[in-house]
């Protein structure tokens, strides 16, 4: 099986930031929201350090709906792995992208296209798998 994790690296206004590792190896960057508009806005962060199962599913939202994880997280619901730049983008989800920058003078990650798309693909095969945060 393999081993996911996401090491968080920065908790500030503009979202919580991390390292996406498959194995031991950072493939990617992470982005989500300090909480969730869909739930109640001051919601405490969505994805606390901690160990969740993941599972396949897609995402519906988009203009092209795409394959991904949903991370299944006590109180909340559909909170997916996805593409986007700026927490805004996130409603409590997780952002997979390639590198921290600035996004129209906000902090965000970019080439998020080019980082989920990675993570896809080394996730071939797999229909599951726990995620540890810290």
């Amino acid at each position: 099986m393999i081993d996911v994790k996401i090491k968080i690296v920065a908790t500030i206004n503009a979202g919580v930031f991390g390292v996406l590792l498959l194995d031991g190896v950072p493939i990617a960057l992470t982005l989500w929201r300090t909480f969730s508009e869909a739930e109640k806005p001051g919601d405490p962060v969505v994805i606390l350090p901690g160990v969740y199962d993941c599972k396949r599913t897609m995402y519906h939202k988009p203009k092209v709906p795409y394959e991904t994880f949903e991370i299944f997280v006590p109180g909340h619901s559909r909170v997916l792995f996805h593409i986007g730049n700026l927490e805004t983008d996130s409603l409590g989800c997780c952002l997979v992208g390639e590198e921290f920058g600035e996004v129209n003078g906000k902090p965000g990650i970019l080439r998020s296209g080019v980082g989920f798309g990675e993570f896809m693909k080394r996730m071939s095969g797999v229909d599951q798998f726990p995620l540890t945060v810290s």
